[in-house]
Order: structure tokens, then C-alpha cells, then sequence
């Protein structure tokens, strides 16, 4: 009996390619998330050789958002931005509006976009990805530090802008594309170009005020309702179904909110992790999908990497430079900026903006759904790709670079048989590679 192994190959290609191109990678002192993304590249339909399907990819890249999504919401720690809201949350904002100002500046001027594209494209550079920063601070054990604060709580404000970005950007796009139609309809029919902007506001209402009630009632009802199903499942003491347990409410819910109120799948995982944050059992939940989170996660980045066209290296070198020069100087020099202007000394400024220069798993998000909704051109979203992969190669030379200009030491080697010191908890969640 034939078998269609198609899923069975995406699977093994995805994890295998995945596992040695990362190994690759931390070997090289660079973040896996380069080899997972250089993984998807290898089983692309742009390169030789085995191409993996990439319709099974952005099914499962699809589930990996969304596991990605609820572990950002079971780590989201309100304590931990109240502590540092006077720096991150001004910050955060600051540098979001520099980056998509000099994103739409360069794709406006210099690239020929339009305002829309070009300004989405700014967007999806101005958010640091949340697997490089932890593991750059992890590894220099600066998460518990006043900087690894600051920089954490601005990461935080980053990622709660990109989450209400996902709900708003396919309303604005819808926004903009309806009153063309109607313009281009009414050039037949006598009527105004601007005779649906009711309609379309009524719609975008609509949307808003559905996604508010599908809010509303995941905190009153589901506040209730989540933590006493996971209390009974805990009681069974089976592992297992405590597992399946957080997995079918992180998956469920996001289809509730998709199917029943119009939100995305990203939104309803987001939210579903937030109720159960403060729960008895929700540092539970977390280390049971940790694991499922990673897996899946690791095939969101393959996936993004099978989207991925080298060959605009070579075609666009100037433009992928520009993109570069945003991510890596621009949003480090808006970091030093509202950091000097609330008067940060000059080794946790220069280590802030540091770990803010590089763009990572929102930016593919963004510009995944860019292109889907037909805003961003594949050669938009492939420089922003290369723009993602050039940021996290340079990002522990830019750390370099940042320790030589706060005259920092270089650290001393270990002692032969020293014990390392204990890594400290992670405030906001795990690393996804």
C-alpha cells in the first residue's frame, strides 16, 4: 500500500538539517537560530536539490506561531515591566518609531516602495528577536541585571506592540484595499471613490469590538474556567495528560478566537497564555510546553528560511546593506539616545543597544503576513530576511564592539575545575533554539 511520506520527509529533513546547521552555528559562536534558518534555505524551492513541501511548512510553521506566541504570554511578567517602565517602555516606543521612520525613508527614496509597503517594512525591522537577546545575556549572565532589565522590560513593550500589530495590519490593509475597489467600481457606476469608507470603518468596528469581547472573556470566563481544568488534570497526576492538557488549550483556544471571533491564531495563543500566567499552575503549564514550543518553533524558523532567496544577495547588495545598516546602527543609535536622555551610564547604554541590534521570529511574522495580504513584494520580504540573518551573524560582534566602547575588561578564563556559576532564571521565557 502506498504512503504519502511527504510529512514524514518535511519532519526529518526540518529537524535533521535543523539540528547540524545549528550545532554549525553555536560552534561558530553564532545563535542556532542562523542554522535553522540556513536549514529551511537548503530544502527551498531557491536552492538544489530535495525541495520540502511548503504547504505542510506553513501548517506547521503556523502551529510553531502559535506555541510561540502562548509561551509569550505564560512569561509575561507585569512585575518585571513596572520595574523598568520608565526607561523600556518610552524606549521601546522611541526606537520602534525611529526604525519604521528610517525603514520607510529607505524603501520610499532609495527603493521605489510605496508608503505602505515601505513603512511596513520599517515596521518589521524596528522589533529585536527575543531568542538572540536572552541568549546574549544568558551568556554574559546579565538577565538578572539592572541592564538585563531594562533590556528585557524594553523587549516586553517590543513584543506586546508587534502582538496588537498582528490584530491591526490585515484591518489596514483591508481598509486599503477596499476603497480602491470601490473607487475603480464607482468610476462605472457614478458614485464617489470614498462611498465605502463607512462601510469599511463599520468593518474594522466590528472586527475591534469582537476581538474586545473574545479579550473580555478569556479574562473573566477563562480566568476561571482554565486554571480549574488544569487543577483536575494535575489531580490525575498523569504527566502526560497534563501535557496534552496545556497543548489542546494553547491550540484550542487560538482556533476559538480565529473560528468563533475573528482574532488570529497568534492572538487567541497570546491571550490563552496571559490567563493562565497567574495561576498556581502556570509555571507548570510552561515547562510542559516547552519542550512541544522548541520543536514547533524550530519549524517556524525552517520554514521562514524556505521563503528565503539568496540570490538577492547578489541582486540587491546595496539595498540588503541599507536594510542592515537600519537594524544594526539605527535602532542601536535610537537606543543610545533615549538612554543617554534618561541618563543610563555608558556600559549598560552601550550594552542595551548592543542586544536591541538585531531583528528576529516577529520580523519573519510581520512580514509573513505582509506578504500574504499582498503588501510587501517577495523582494521586500527577502531583504528583510537577509536583513534578519546579517543582524544575528554581526550581533556578538557588535557586543564586542560594545564592550571595547564602555571599556569593559575582557572576561577571565575560567580555572581549571571551577564550577561554572549557575545560569539565573529567565524573567520572560526560554530561548526557542
Amino acid at each position: 500500500m502506498p504512503h504519502d511520506d511527504s510529512l514524514i520527509l518535511m519532519l526529518v529533513a526540518g529537524f535533521v538539517l535543523a539540528f547540524v546547521l545549528g550545532m554549525l552555528a553555536l560552534r561558530f559562536k553564532l545563535s542556532p537560530l542562523v542554522g535553522y534558518l540556513l536549514a529551511g534555505v537548503v530544502v527551498g524551492p531557491f536552492t538544489p536539490g530535495w525541495v520540502a513541501d511548503a504547504g505542510l511548512a506553513q501548517q506547521l510553521a503556523e502551529i510553531g506561531v502559535i506555541l510561540l506566541m502562548f509561551g509569550v504570554g505564560l512569561h509575561f511578567s507585569p512585575r518585571d515591566l513596572l520595574q523598568v517602565r520608565k526607561v523600556a517602555v518610552p524606549g521601546a516606543l522611541f526606537q520602534i518609531a525611529a526604525a519604521t521612520a528610517l525603514g520607510w525613508a529607505v524603501g520610499r527614496f532609495f527603493m521605489g516602495l510605496n508608503d505602505v509597503e515601505a513603512a511596513l517594512m520599517g515596521f518589521s525591522l524596528s522589533v529585536a528577536s527575543t531568542v538572540v537577546l536572552l541568549r546574549a545575556l544568558e551568556e554574559r549572565k546579565q538577565v538578572k541585571t539592572e541592564t538585563g532589565r531594562i533590556a528585557v522590560g524594553w523587549l516586553i513593550v517590543e513584543d506586546l506592540v508587534m502582538v496588537v500589530a498582528l490584530v491591526l495590519i490585515p484591518l489596514v490593509a483591508t481598509a486599503g484595499a477596499v476603497p480602491e475597489a470601490a473607487a475603480a467600481q464607482g468610476a462605472v457606476q457614478g458614485a464617489g471613490p470614498g462611498a465605502d469608507w463607512g462601510a469599511v470603518g463599520l468593518k474594522i468596528g466590528g472586527t475591534l469590538l469582537s476581538i474586545g469581547i473574545f479579550v473580555a472573556f478569556m479574562l473573566l470566563v477563562g480566568g476561571r474556567v482554565l486554571p480549574w481544568v488544569l487543577v483536575r488534570i494535575a489531580h490525575t497526576r498523569s504527566r502526560e495528560l497534563f501535557t496534552l492538557g496545556v497543548l489542546a488549550i494553547s491550540l484550542g483556544i487560538a482556533y476559538l478566537a480565529y473560528a468563533v471571533f475573528g482574532a488570529s491564531f497568534a492572538l487567541g495563543a497570546f491571550i490563552a497564555g496571559l490567563v493562565l500566567n497567574g495561576t498556581p499552575l502556570g509555571h507548570n503549564a510552561a515547562e510542559r510546553a516547552l519542550p512541544l514550543r522548541d520543536a514547533f518553533a524550530v519549524l517556524f524558523f525552517v520554514s521562514v528560511g524556505m521563503l528565503f532567496d539568496p540570490r538577492v544577495l547578489l541582486e540587491q547588495p546595496i539595498a540588503v546593506a541599507l536594510v542592515v545598516a537600519i537594524i544594526v546602527g539605527g535602532k542601536a543609535l535610537a537606543a543610545l539616545a533615549i538612554t543617554s536622555l534618561f541618563k543610563l551610564e555608558r556600559m549598560p547604554s552601550l550594552l542595551i543597544a548592543a542586544s536591541l541590534a538585531q531583528i528576529g521570529e516577529f520580523s519573519f511574522i510581520l512580514a509573513g503576513v505582509g506578504l500574504k495580504l499582498e503588501a510587501l513584494s517577495r523582494e521586500t520580504h527577502d531583504l528583510i530576511l537577509a536583513g534578519a540573518l546579517i543582524s544575528i551573524v554581526l550581533n556578538p560582534f557588535v557586543f564586542k564592539l560594545a564592550d571595547r566602547l564602555s571599556g569593559k575588561p575582557p572576561k577571565p578564563p575560567q580555572a581549571p575545575g571551577e564550577p561554572e556559576a549557575a545560569a539565573p532564571s529567565q524573567p520572560y521565557g526560554q530561548p526557542y533554539g
